[in-house]
């Protein structure tokens, strides 16, 4: 989401909240599969929006991009943005190349709870250089996958991710950023991938029932970003390819749930919330 600051703090999820969540969190999972799976060269980006719209309408969970409010409303259920698209690109009749990397961004709403994740797709042979970037992508969200249970304050976690990101030689997006997520899409807190005095003014402590969307976009060169006149589609100025990875997570006294996951999984808390924040490889 684009970043803007609103004081209020985070609305926490209590274990029953977080169990309806994950059900909508499997459906975006089983989308994102499908969107692996279609995901080839010649294949239209709107070939694969139509089938995971069929595939929610089936379900009967509510697709939360279609008709998102801006200057000309949202009309897709996913974001399909390729190489040097950032994110929010609208699928159409945009072929996929051997060579493309493409971003997936789809989030929806089960019985009233939202669920949201993005994921990065290489498709057929990618440059080295450009599978390095989607490797660190997915590392720097392993490091808050690892990190958010044993941390105090998020901006430590971002920190972190950032600095992961800028020494493998790539920047991190600042115009946009992660956010809260439950009974809407988009709620408190806004969660930055980054830290600046900005950031650090509207930080937040990492407590159970806390729920978050967390989204780093890692740029192969400048952070620096602009919109398409579609009014939607974010590239990077410089032209040079984007990551763009995302998980919904729930923070709990056991560990951290990842809602999108397509198997559950939790990572275990610390003992000590001041222990040690060695990372755990991203697995591709």
């Amino acid at each position: 989401m684009f970043q803007r600051h609103n004081a209020k703090p985070p609305e926490l999820k209590t274990a029953s909240d977080i169990a309806m969540m994950r059900e909508a969190g499997k459906l975006v999972a089983h989308a994102h599969k499908i969107c692996r799976e279609m995901a080839k060269p010649g294949v239209k980006t709107i070939e694969i929006d139509r089938v995971v719209e069929e595939y929610y309408a089936k379900h009967n969970a509510i697709p939360l991009f279609k008709g998102y409010p801006g200057k000309v409303p949202f009309p897709a259920v996913t974001c399909m943005s390729v190489n040097a698209e950032v994110v929010h690109g609208i699928p159409g009749q945009r072929v996929l190349r051997d060579g493309d990397i493409l971003k997936v961004d789809t989030a929806c709403k089960l019985n009233g709870w939202c669920a949201d994740s993005a994921a990065t797709i290489a498709i057929g042979t990618v440059r080295p250089e450009t599978l390095r970037l989607v490797k660190v992508g997915h590392e720097v969200l392993q490091m808050a996958i690892d990190l958010l249970p044993r941390k105090r304050w998020w901006s430590e976690v971002a920190s972190l991710m950032q600095d992961h990101a800028e020494r493998a030689g790539f920047s991190v997006v600042t115009n946009y950023v992660g956010h809260g997520i439950g009974r809407v899409m988009h709620e408190n807190p806004q969660v930055p991938n980054y830290v600046s005095r900005d950031t650090r003014k509207h930080d937040f402590r990492l407590e159970p029932g806390l729920v978050l969307a967390i989204e780093p976009m890692v740029n192969m060169g400048t952070p620096d970003v602009t919109t398409l006149r579609d009014h939607w589609t974010v590239v990077t100025k410089d032209g040079l390819p984007s990551v763009h990875v995302e998980h919904t997570l729930a923070l709990t006294a056991s560990g951290v749930v990842i809602i999108t996951a397509g198997e559950p999984e939790v990572v275990p808390m610390a003992v000590n919330a001041a222990e040690s924040t060695s990372v755990v490889p991203a697995t591709a």
